[in-house]
């Protein structure tokens, strides 16, 4: 495997062009005076639109800047992710910032004043100015807020609160990512070592039990030291939720949450409940897990260990390129063609080296492309990750290209879908072809743990949320006792009478950061579904499935999530969707167990 001490040493062909947006810093620095300018010109409509043309200027003027400042974002973020201790690259990013604040506050006016407007006048504006159709469907759409803003003093109010409304959130991250220590773990040799999150994440697959357990438990030690100042935090960001949801005007905290993406409550009650109803192949997985393991009881530092040792195929770069190209070939000439550009163009940034951003993503940029962070390291997870990735940058690649400005982002609610997609395609081809019995049993349970994780962990995650949601609304207490009681219950019931419980299992809600975005988790699990159902489908060669998909991926945000996804033939408004992927996995642990 190729390790690089620093980044001039990776192949160019293996770092992502970035004069795509700016081939110089002077260049990035005009931008910045424009914006600047932009954005002082903005303000000077605050008060002066009082007719169907001034709308348009203001609305025109406000995309142009919109579409400088992305671009200009996007290069000072993507270079500080290339080297994180490069201080140059940091106080470029800093300025960004700082631009972001002063165009926020230039357009803060505008959202209040079009809600000031009643309907008569706003169709009377956009009967005056032929400019303004491109704009509509967007205005009607922060229209449908207009019930749940308040006075332009109030929002002025809520607004200046909303720093002391983020505390809880940002007193996690603090202690999340900054103040908390691991307990230690023994290394090979026998010292005591402070454990790493990234530390964890092999541990706790080690095929050694002790040092599974040593890890879990030097993991959760934190956690448990902190029960009460994190129970606090995130009783304060559910009650702050709560409040603002009643203050807007919003029948609950989860209709609040669900009203951006136009998602009836019926769509989350319906994810949790076909789920119940259908968590038995769950249990019966939980306990071929105990019986492959040879446990006499199994605990939760068991669930995450591969049930097939000594699998650990090495697949390079170009290898894993191919190998993706091959998988998805049932997408389309169209669609290959575009990942063949991702490499030949440098839209890819590859190599893991010292001071890169960990992880991976895409970050799409509208009018010049998508850019995708790896660190890759030759091996089956990292494939798993640039077909996720790649999945992602074809989605924004095919929506830049067919949507205008407006309609070009998709929305979270539908972004797993295309990653997702892509590596549920790739698991089927690598099924398809594999012969060696080892990697097939491997490759399955690789499949399941995964469906595990993205599908049923997060609708558990999203039962906890709603509880304890409810129960602010309630007027009821949050703290230690009731989050660790909930949380256990939650956990027996999805995950069966199998495993032992350990004390730390009923904190398991101390450490999710994503409780701090309230409704969030779900889509994760509803996207999961949408893309189990249309891969099957485009897998086995359904034509009219394929061509839904690819006109979805090219729409953007050009309808709301849940028709765009009814286009493909899934509807999220019935159970079907979500009882076809419970009974993908049920066929998954029957393959499985019978290996």
């Amino acid at each position: 495997m190729s390790t690089y001490k620093t980044r001039k040493e990776v192949p160019l062909q293996e770092k992502w062009n970035l004069t795509d947006l700016y081939s110089n810093q002077n260049d990035w620095d005009q931008d910045y005076q424009t914006i600047e300018k932009m954005a002082e010109e903005l303000k000077g409509f605050d008060g002066q639109i009082h007719d169907g043309h001034a709308l348009f200027r203001y609305l025109k003027q406000s995309e142009e800047l919109s579409f400088l400042f992305n671009k200009l974002y996007a290069y000072a973020m993507l270079k500080v992710d290339e080297d994180t201790r490069e201080t140059s690259s940091q106080s470029v990013l800093d300025r960004a910032k700082q631009l972001s604040v002063k165009v926020s506050s230039s357009t803060s006016f505008f959202m209040p004043y079009l809600l000031s407007l009643s309907e008569e006048t706003l169709k009377g504006y956009l009967s005056q100015e032929k400019g303004l159709d491109y704009f509509e469907k967007d205005l009607w759409e922060s229209f449908r807020y207009k019930s749940h803003v308040l006075s332009k003093e109030q929002e002025e109010l809520i607004s200046q609160l909303g720093e002391a409304l983020s505390v809880p959130s940002q007193t996690f991250g603090m202690m999340n990512n900054a103040d908390i220590k691991f307990g230690e773990v023994t290394d090979d040799e026998g010292n005591h070592i402070e454990l790493t999150r990234g530390m964890y994440s092999k541990l706790i697959e080690d095929e050694d039990r002790e040092k599974r357990k040593e890890a879990y438990k030097a993991y959760y030690q934190p956690y448990l030291h902190l029960k009460n100042s994190i129970a606090s935090t995130l009783s304060g960001a559910i009650k702050n939720n709560v409040t603002l949801a009643k203050i807007r005007k919003y029948p609950s905290a989860l209709e609040k949450g669900l009203f951006g993406d136009k998602v009836p409550k019926l769509v989350y009650e319906n994810l949790i409940k076909t789920t119940k109803e259908n968590i038995a192949p769950l249990h019966k997985y939980t306990k071929i897990r105990r019986e492959k393991l040879g446990l006499d009881e199994l605990r939760q530092y068991d669930m995450s260990v591969p049930l097939v040792s000594g699998v650990k195929p090495e697949i390079s770069y170009n290898e894993a390129y191919e190998t993706m190209l091959k998988a998805l070939a049932p997408l389309g000439e169209e669609y290959l063609e575009i990942l063949k550009e991702f490499r030949e163009s440098r839209y890819i940034d590859v190599r893991e080296t010292p001071g890169k951003r960990s992880g991976a993503y895409n970050l799409g940029v509208y009018g010049v492309h998508p850019y995708i962070l790896l660190n890759h390291q030759d091996d089956l997870d990292s494939l798993f990750t640039l077909v996720h990735e790649c999945g992602h940058g074809a989605h924004s690649k095919l929506s830049s290209q067919h949507q205008p400005q407006i309609t070009a982002r998709y929305s979270i609610f539908v972004a797993e879908v295309a990653s997702t997609v892509n590596e549920v395609l790739l698991i089927y081809y690598l099924l398809e072809h594999e012969k060696d019995e080892a990697m097939r049993k491997h490759l399955l349970n690789h499949f399941i743990d995964q469906y595990k994780g993205t599908f049923f962990t997060q609708v558990m995650f999203a039962e906890f949320e709603k509880k304890t949601h409810e129960m602010a609304e309630k007027g009821l207490p949050l703290n230690v006792e009731v989050f660790n009681q909930t949380y256990e219950t939650l956990f027996r019931e999805y995950n069966g009478d199998e495993i032992v419980f350990d004390e730390e299992v009923k904190y398991g809600w101390s450490r999710i950061p994503h409780f701090y975005r309230p409704f969030y988790v779900y889509k994760y699990a509803t996207g999961y579904a949408s893309a189990i159902h249309l891969a099957t489908k485009i897998f086995e060669g359904d034509k009219q499935t394929l061509s839904g998909y690819i006109e979805f991926l090219k729409s953007g945000s050009s309808d709301y999530p849940l028709e765009l996804l009814k286009k493909t033939g899934v509807d999220l408004t019935t159970p079907d969707p979500i009882e076809n992927a419970l009974k993908k996995f049920n066929e998954l642990i029957d393959q499985f167990s019978a290996l």
